[in-house]
């Protein structure tokens, strides 16, 4: 607790994407007060014709920005 998911373009690499979750759960961890170890971040691509149907399935709720 808490998982935090990224859904992003395709196109960056396995280790771009492994910095970027690192510094999201390092940011996390700080913000929230939580060992980092408890933290976990995935990283989903979403190819750019299929951007608006996959945001259009998250409920309102729980879209913040």
């Amino acid at each position: 607790m808490p998982h935090i998911a990224i859904s992003m373009y395709p196109g960056r690499s396995r280790e771009e994407k492994a910095a970027l979750a690192e510094k999201v759960r390092t940011l996390v961890s700080e913000e929230l007060k939580k060992d980092p170890k408890v933290v976990t971040v995935s990283v989903h691509d979403v190819p750019a014709e299929k951007w608006q149907e996959y945001l259009d399935a998250i409920p309102g709720e729980e879209r913040f920005y």
